[in-house]
């Protein structure tokens, strides 16, 4: 199974070059069959040129340059319509996240299910200098999913998240700008009755460069996709989830093996 892994990255020079040498060393040392696709979103600085270095020193590396408009979800969207295997993964350029997990949500992956979710917030998780403002809101903004959507898992917001090629065609259609689309990716694939489990992950604030994460700009657009998948799967009568429709509108399949959810950290739960 080929793992395309997605890098969306704005003014990025000065954390980018690290991050793909620690997915390139980790996935290679594991004998991973993988591409590494990075999304230039339209940077100032000179992050452009050393996609261009990246993409020579690495031959798993390639590169896209978004044009505007440019914001988080228009860069995932464009990486999410060219990547080539067959499963893909959204990594944050600033190294937050570690390739070390990235292997293991793909061995989790080939057990069989359609989405494996990291969370920093279960038993086995590490956490490093998270802000205790962004922390708390993060707390609050994921309960209040929870109680909407009737799940269990604790960090739907957070971007480390693997997705097989069919889940990504099966959530079509895209709407998400910007960060948002953390959201909209693992509530549509759990609405439309796409397996997952969740893994412990390691997250590091970054320690150069800045964060491109707007907290007063992006409430009401959380908010707006939150809603928008809650009315989808309240209101749709099943039209969106996946395989056959019954005559009663109801999706033939809701209660079938490979559409139930694992969320024990590390657990087989029921794959496909």
């Amino acid at each position: 199974m080929k793992l395309s892994v997605i890098i969306p990255a704005h003014n990025e020079r000065y954390c980018l070059g690290a991050t793909v040498a620690g997915i390139s060393a980790a996935l290679s040392g594991k004998k991973i069959c993988h591409e590494i696709l990075i999304v230039n979103d339209n940077s100032s600085d000179s992050t452009a040129e050393l996609c261009q270095e990246l993409a020579q020193k690495f031959e798993a590396v390639r590169y896209l340059n978004n044009s505007p408009p440019n914001g988080f979800g228009f860069a995932v969207r464009l990486g999410l319509r060219d990547f080539q295997g067959d499963a893909v993964a959204i990594v944050m350029a600033d190294g937050s996240d570690d390739p070390e997990d990235l292997v293991a949500a793909y061995f989790k992956l080939e057990e069989g299910f359609d989405c494996v979710f990291g969370s920093r917030f279960v038993q086995g998780s590490k956490v490093v200098d998270y802000p205790i403002h962004k922390f708390v809101l993060n707390r609050l903004a994921n309960w209040f999913i929870k109680m909407m959507f009737g799940i269990r898992y604790n960090d739907v917001t957070n971007a480390f998240k693997l997705y097989r090629r069919e889940v990504i065609e099966g959530v079509q259609p895209i709407l998400s700008h910007h960060f948002n689309l953390t959201v909209e990716l693992p509530l549509k694939a759990i609405t439309r009755g796409f397996s997952y489990t969740v893994i412990p992950i390691r997250w590091y604030n970054r320690t150069v460069g800045l964060s491109k994460l707007k907290i007063k700009e992006m409430g009401s657009r959380y908010l707006f996709i939150v809603l928008y998948v809650w009315l989808e799967k309240h209101l749709s009568r099943g039209d969106y989830r996946r395989g056959p429709i019954t005559e009663n509108g109801e999706a033939a399949n809701a209660d079938a093996p490979g559409n139930s959810q694992s969320i024990l950290p590390r657990e087989a739960g029921n794959p496909r």
